[in-house]
């Protein structure tokens, strides 16, 4: 099963919150061999994707009012929540150009896209795998896909804190018990336990994101 008709995704893309089209560069290639790649100058190990058909499969796209053309490369901006949250709220239309190879002629970057962004600092065999997860979480910040949009208010990252942790029952599992708070009843307990556990789980994770939090938010670090 394709990755973009299953869960939320699917579901938001049948319903047409958005829609995802494919480009494939090989049909504007001019040569008998349909060649998207060529040896970089200079030498060098690996193939660079050429310029032409990059630059005609994205001219033949129809150009929609707040466009975006990005990137996929080690190379781009890390791909974090409010990217996400930009990308989904400012924008009609994301192209996306996914590399292979060892990358693209510098023309495209230069000339071509408005955005270069990075899944993280490593290197994948094409760009397909980064692209996918932009897209998913993209369409999931677009008004319908998620059931409770408000539930999207309070997950990691969004405040800058990593999410509180979660129980379902049973209440009991293998001596495991559910926090008594949580059984409690008592909502401003435990909306207060919650913002608790986020900054004590961000602190003890994500040090990196902790001080960020800290300085945004006017509180001395510990």
């Amino acid at each position: 099963m394709s990755s973009l008709s299953s869960g939320l995704l699917g579901k938001a893309l049948a319903r047409e919150i958005a829609e995802v089209h494919f480009v494939n560069p090989r049909d504007f290639a001019t040569d008998k061999h349909r060649r998207v790649d060529d040896e970089p100058y200079g030498g060098g190990v690996g193939m660079l994707m050429k310029p032409e058909p990059i630059f005609a499969a994205v001219e033949s796209l129809p150009i929609l009012p707040r466009r975006d053309l990005i990137l996929m490369t080690p190379q781009g901006q890390p791909m974090n929540q409010p990217l996400l949250r930009e990308l989904a709220m400012g924008y009609d239309q994301l192209v996306v150009i996914c590399g292979h190879y060892e990358g693209v002629d510098e023309r495209v970057v230069q000339h071509l896209v408005t955005r270069e962004v990075s899944l993280g600092d490593f290197v994948l065999t094409c760009g397909e795998i980064p692209a996918l997860a932009l897209i998913n979480g993209v369409v999931r910040l677009l008004p319908g896909t998620v059931g409770k949009e408000e539930s999207l208010k309070a997950e990691s990252f969004e405040a800058g804190l990593l999410d509180y942790p979660q129980y379902t029952r049973p209440a009991e599992f293998r001596g495991w018990q559910v926090p008594d708070v949580l059984l409690s009843g008592n909502h401003a307990k435990i909306a207060q336990w919650r913002r608790e556990q986020q900054i004590q789980r961000t602190c003890d994770r994500r040090p990196d994101l902790y001080s960020d939090w800290v300085k945004n938010s006017d509180l001395p670090v510990e």
